[in-house]
C-alpha cells in the first residue's frame, strides 16, 4: 500500500526550485514537462507498460560499441545512413542548450567542452556557438530560430528544455537541410538524424525498487523522497518503483521535498517517530546526506538506501557503511553529440535512437569510483566519463565552467 504526503513546505520548495531543477536529468520518452510542471496533485497516470517493458529489457542488453567508451556504445540500435552529409573540413556546431543550472548539467557541460577541444584539434569541428536558455522554453525557441536565421551553422545540437514546446523549433532546424542532433530529452518529431539518451527513468525505477525489495520484507516501510511533482523523468522513476513496491507488499510513503535538506530531515524524523523505517528511496541524489543524517540524529540503524552517483552520496555511503545503491542517468552522454558530428560528416552510419548504457554503481564498485573521483567536488557525478579528456582531472576538480 502506498501513501502520498505533500507538505506545504515541500510545495513552497518545489515552486522555488522549479526553474532551477527543470534542466535536471531527464528521460526522453516522456510527456511534455512544461505541461506537467504545476506542483499540485493531479490525476495523471505516469505509468506506461510498453515503455516500462522496453527499458526493463534494455537493462539486460550488453551494449555494442568500443570497449571502455560507453559514450560511443549503443543498445538495440537501428542505424541511419548519413552519406548525404559527408563533406571534408571542420564544421561549425550550433548548440541550443536548455541550461547549466544544476550540478548534473554543469558536469556534462565541462565534459562536452573538453571533448570539443579534442575534435577541434582533429579538424572535425571549427567552433561551437552555444546559447543557454536558462531553463526557458521561450528563450530556447528564440535561440534555435536565431541559429536558423543566422545561417552559419553546419549542424544543430539541441538539448531541449521541454518536449512539446521545443518540437516545432526542432522541426524548423531540420527543415534547413542541415543535420540535427537531439540529446537528453526528446521531442515529438523523428526528423533529427539521431536522438541520444541513456535508457531512461523506468530503468532507474526498476533498478532501485528491485534493490530495496531484495533486501526488505513484506510490510516493511520505505520512505520515498521526491524532488518535484509533475516532472517527466522523476515521475517515471517513481511510477516504476511504486508498481514494484505495491506488488511486493512494501509500504511506501512518498513526499515531495523541493530538495530542501531541512525538509528532508523533518520528513525522516517524523516517520521515525511513527516507527521503523527500513528503506529510503530517492528519485535523485540531492539531499541524500540530509536523509542519512536524520537517522544518525535519531540514533537508529541506517536504512537500506538508494541515492545517485553524485559524490556527496557516495562519500556518505562509504563513511556509514550502509547498504546502498547509486543509480545513474549517464552524464557521459554530453560527449556523444559531438562525436556524432564527426561521424555524420564522415558519412558514417549512426543510431537513429542512440540508447546509451545506464548501469548503477553497486557496493563492490564504490571504492573504485571514490578513488577515481577522490578530489572532485561533492556536486560532481562519478560516471561522467571524461577521464581520457585533456583537462582531466583539473577542470572538473576546479569546476571550471566554460
Amino acid at each position: 500500500m502506498r501513501r502520498r504526503h505533500t507538505t506545504a513546505t515541500a510545495i513552497v520548495g518545489a515552486l522555488a526550485l522549479m526553474a532551477a531543477l527543470a534542466g535536471c536529468t531527464t528521460d526522453p520518452s516522456v510527456a511534455p514537462s512544461e505541461e506537467a510542471a504545476e506542483p499540485t496533485e493531479e490525476a495523471v497516470d505516469w505509468f506506461d507498460q510498453a515503455l516500462f517493458d522496453k527499458q526493463d529489457a534494455e537493462r539486460d542488453v550488453v551494449p555494442e560499441g568500443p570497449d571502455g567508451q560507453p559514450w560511443l556504445q549503443y543498445i538495440n540500435a537501428e542505424f541511419v545512413d548519413t552519406a548525404q552529409y559527408a563533406s571534408a573540413g571542420p564544421k561549425k556546431a550550433c548548440f541550443a542548450n536548455a541550461s547549466i543550472s544544476n550540478p548534473w548539467r554543469q558536469t556534462g557541460w565541462i565534459t562536452m567542452n573538453e571533448q570539443l577541444k579534442v575534435l577541434q584539434e582533429a579538424g572535425a569541428i571549427s567552433e561551437m556557438e552555444t546559447r543557454d536558455a536558462q531553463d526557458s522554453d521561450d528563450t530556447q525557441i528564440a535561440d534555435i530560430d536565431y541559429f536558423i536565421n543566422e545561417g552559419n551553422c553546419d549542424v544543430f545540437v539541441i538539448s531541449p528544455n521541454s518536449t512539446a514546446a521545443m518540437t516545432p523549433a526542432v522541426q524548423r532546424a531540420c527543415d534547413t537541410g542541415k543535420p540535427v542532433i537531439v540529446f537528453d530529452r526528446g521531442v515529438q518529431t523523428d526528423c533529427p538524424v539521431t536522438f541520444i539518451h541513456p535508457i531512461g527513468g523506468f530503468a532507474w525505477g526498476i533498478d532501485t525498487a528491485e534493490f530495496l525489495i531484495d533486501r526488505l520484507e513484506e510490510g516493511d516501510k520505505v520512505v520515498a523522497l521526491r524532488i518535484l511533482p509533475g516532472v517527466d523523468v522523476l515521475e517515471q522513476r517513481w511510477a516504476a518503483a511504486e508498481k514494484l513496491f505495491d506488488e511486493a507488499g512494501i509500504e511506501a510513503v512518498d513526499y515531495f521535498t523541493g530538495a530542501d535538506p531541512a525538509e528532508i530531515k523533518k520528513i525522516i524524523s517524523d516517520e521515525l517517530a511513527k516507527g521503523d523505517v527500513a528503506g529510503v528511496w530517492m528519485d535523485a541524489g540531492d539531499g541524500a546526506v540530509a536523509a542519512i543524517e536524520a537517522f544518525e540524529d535519531a540514533g537508529v540503524d541506517y536504512p537500506v538506501m538508494t541515492g545517485e552517483d553524485e559524490m556527496s552520496f557516495l562519500r556518505k555511503w562509504k563513511e556509514t557503511g550502509l547498504d546502498g545503491l547509486a543509480p545513474v542517468y549517464s552524464n557521459f552522454q554530453w560527449r556523444t553529440p559531438l562525436l556524432a558530428i564527426q561521424k555524420i560528416f564522415a558519412g558514417e552510419q549512426v543510431p537513429k535512437e542512440w540508447v546509451l548504457p545506464q548501469s548503477p554503481i553497486e557496493a563492490g564498485e564504490l571504492d573504485q569510483y571514490l578513488a577515481l573521483n577522490e578530489n572532485m567536488p561533492d556536486g560532481h557525478y562519478a560516471k561522467f566519463g571524461g577521464e581520457d579528456l585533456p583537462g582531466y582531472p583539473q577542470v572538473w576538480e576546479d569546476r571550471i565552467i566554460p
